[in-house]
């Protein structure tokens, strides 16, 4: 059984969507390696951990870079709670916060 990606709600989606499309083609890239190999056998620089249940998918692009927040659920799913232009060094406590928010909608 392959692992699935989804998005815990229409605006983690248009979160991604509105990314340019170099990060969108990064992360389509990172999901196919995860469906192709498995998660445990993608690691840095594709994934990193980021603290308890939370995990982002490390997207760069030619102005910038980007990451999307997920968590894993039963299933093999991955589910991404939240994408956003990175602008400082550390994931800001903003961004942990909402996905830790978005996190609680997943059953």
């Amino acid at each position: 059984m392959s692992w699935s990606v989804l998005f815990v709600n229409e605006a983690a989606q248009a979160e991604l969507a509105a990314l340019p499309t170099d990060m969108r083609a990064k992360f389509e890239r990172i999901v196919m390696l995860i469906r192709e190999h498995g998660l445990e056998k993608v690691r840095e620089p594709y994934v990193k951990h980021l603290e308890d249940k939370l995990w982002e998918m490390r997207l760069i692009g030619r102005d910038g870079i980007a990451r999307a927040i997920y968590i894993t659920a039963s299933g093999r799913r991955i589910v991404v709670l939240r994408t956003f232009i990175k602008k400082t060094e550390k994931t800001p406590k903003r961004e942990l916060d909402l996905a830790r928010e978005r996190a609680k909608e997943v059953i």
